[in-house]
């Protein structure tokens, strides 16, 4: 029997003709695939590589994109890594001159880098279960009726307070410093 597989909703961010090999590239993009968006960030700060500055702004880009759309309300944090590879980009072909007058081939390869984020599932579960705490019952209950008050019972009797004693102490006032009397006679 076949499985269905429900599409979750992604955001994508490309970088194109970036000026490293796809080889050199796949092996950052292989350290983040499938790890939450702080943990790849961390992974990329510290990695060594050159490409992984770029990475990272791919990284940042999809997560801009994604806090960005309004149909989806996601937050940075919440978001893993789906997808994130480095494909063949163009290859300028420079020469370079060698002795004897000959001239051998400089390849300068670039590479495109795509990132595409969803929300984690731990962070889909937590939002549902949030959503239906909140959400109203729809069943429908009886109203609930208060019980007539009984009127054939004394009268509570009412108490007399008694004066409070006056143990609070009252604030001393100052004291005015004598002011010098003007025009002296």
């Amino acid at each position: 029997m076949a499985t269905l597989e429900t599409q979750r909703p992604t955001v994508r961010a490309q970088a194109k003709f970036v000026r490293s090999s796809a080889r050199k590239a796949r092996l950052i993009t292989d350290l983040i695939r499938g790890r939450s968006v702080p943990e790849a960030r961390t992974i990329l700060a510290f990695s060594t590589r050159d490409v992984a500055r770029d990475v990272e702004k791919v990284l940042h880009s999809a997560v801009a994109n994604a806090e960005s759309r309004p149909d989806l309300h996601w937050n940075g944090y919440d978001l893993e890594v789906v997808t994130a590879f480095a494909d063949e980009g163009r290859t300028l072909k420079r020469f370079r001159p060698r002795a004897r007058g000959r001239a051998s081939a400089i390849h300068k390869r670039t590479c495109h880098i795509t990132v595409e984020l969803a929300v984690s599932e731990a962070a889909a579960a937590a939002a549902a279960a949030a959503a239906a705490a909140t959400r109203p019952s729809r069943r429908r209950t009886a109203p609930t009726q208060e019980p007539a008050p009984d009127t054939t019972a004394a009268p509570e009797a009412e108490q007399i307070e008694s004066p409070e004693p006056e143990s609070e102490a009252k604030p001393i006032a100052e004291p005015e410093a004598p002011q010098a009397e003007e025009g002296k006679e």
